[in-house]
């Protein structure tokens, strides 16, 4: 009997990721005067291959499934799996920081003999580090699935669609905004290996070709099914991801998820709804499974040093990043209201200095910057300005009795109108 449940559980496996594929890949005819397909001309030859990488990862979760891991430790087994997952991760991230000083270092002549012997570490590690991973993916899907579950956020018992991730290098994200505007006209997903100087004159040749503001981003999830998730050391992020991904897989099946590039408002609906959601659902996971670790994570404080107070001298203010990301932006909305787009341009980059002098390496800062980070507006302030969406959304989450009953009712919308009813006194 237990053969005979893999091989069911492989077969629903197998036909929801062809169903999930099919939804999330969408089935538009493709206009060739498009932002995203005019973008295309000029990054066919970078893109990341969608359809090699489901097939190798549908491939693995059968092989998992077929083994039914999960059901063969217990708890504690499950902790000690993931903590070793966690450690050899962070082992890895070590030594490849360690093998690119080599290899920078102007000091050591023959960069190959010097690393040979960390290499040869790497490799074992990368071997071990695989040798763990499904395992470590198997626990991490059962504990979501059972908090799901107890959410009432399933089917049965079962999360529909399965709960499906793979750790592996992500895909940069091409941004594409139009200059007078900020709003998000394309998204194309890139090669995980591109280089900085690569992506740099891609954006360049692209914003020049089509006159448009372009951005390349890293992104830390992508809600393909399975999802991809990008590799860390910190489980509160892993598990936040996790379920900020799954949720997508989850709206994808409803009206906010299948409208979710209608329009601007309905990308930070679903958005701003995954990030509430996977932080919520994250916090449950750690206080279920990993009760120190929640403890802990419940107190963290991020702080920023900005160097010794010198004698006699007063405390320096700490930069509050979001409430000056926030005036930028205002400001920045202010200026292209008025049809002042270099403007705009010229103040974004002075901004963009002052936040490198106070420590945040922003690259560029552009109209694809807020295009792109100004959806998720999970928290107040940042680069969401004063885009009304992501509060409405928060005041959904407020006044709704449980996460369950906010996810449900915001699933069914399908343009921001119906938020603004839903929220309005």
């Amino acid at each position: 009997m237990r053969l005979l449940d893999r091989v069911l559980q492989g077969i629903e496996l197998t036909l929801a990721a062809i169903v999930l594929a099919f939804l999330l890949g969408g089935s538009d005819m493709l206009d060739p005067e498009k932002p995203q397909e005019r973008a295309r001309r000029y990054t066919r030859a970078v893109e990341f291959d969608y359809l090699d990488w489901t097939l190798d990862a549908i491939g693995g979760k059968l092989a998992q499934a077929a083994l039914d891991t999960p059901f063969y430790f217990d708890e504690n087994q499950w902790r000690q799996i993931v903590s070793d997952y966690l450690r050899l991760t962070d082992e890895i991230l070590q030594a490849e920081y360690q093998l690119n000083l080599i290899y920078t270092d102007p000091s050591i002549p023959d960069p190959e003999s010097a690393s040979a012997e960390l290499r040869a570490q790497l490799d074992d590690l990368y071997t071990r580090q695989q040798g763990l991973a499904p395992f470590a993916e198997a626990v991490l899907e059962a504990q979501v699935s059972a908090v799901l579950a107890g959410l009432e956020l399933t089917t049965g018992g079962q999360p529909i669609p399965p709960v499906l991730f793979h750790i592996s290098p992500l895909p940069y994200h091409l941004v594409i905004s139009p200059r007078d505007t900020i709003q998000q006209d394309a998204a194309i997903s890139l090669l995980p290996d591109l280089t900085i100087d690569r992506q740099a004159a891609l954006e360049e040749k692209v914003a020049a070709g089509m006159d448009v503001s372009t951005l390349v981003v890293p992104v830390g999830g992508i809600g393909s099914y399975p999802t991809m998730v990008m590799r860390t050391t910190s489980l509160d992020w892993l598990a936040d991801v996790i379920s900020h991904e799954w949720i997508h897989n989850w709206l994808s099946l409803r009206p906010l998820g299948s409208n979710y590039d209608s329009t601007p408002e309905l990308r930070t609906m679903n958005e701003t709804t995954a990030s509430i959601a996977g932080g919520e659902i994250a916090s449950l996971i750690l206080q279920r499974y990993y009760p120190a670790l929640a403890a802990e994570y419940g107190l963290q404080t991020v702080s920023l040093s900005h160097g010794p107070v010198p004698p006699g001298g007063w405390p320096r203010p700490v930069f509050d990043f979001r409430a000056e990301m926030h005036t930028t932006r205002v400001h920045v909305d202010e200026l292209l209201a008025e049809k002042k787009i270099e403007a705009a341009e010229t103040y974004m980059e002075a901004r963009r200095l002052v936040f490198w002098e106070n420590g945040y390496i922003i690259r560029k800062l552009n109209q694809a910057y807020f295009a792109f980070y100004g959806a998720y507006a999970d928290s107040p302030g940042g680069a969401a300005g004063e885009d009304p969406v992501g509060p409405a959304v928060r005041a959904l989450r407020t006044q709704s009795d449980s996460l369950t009953d906010f996810l449900e009712t915001i699933a069914d919308m399908s343009s921001f109108e119906e938020l603004q009813k839903a929220v309005s006194p």
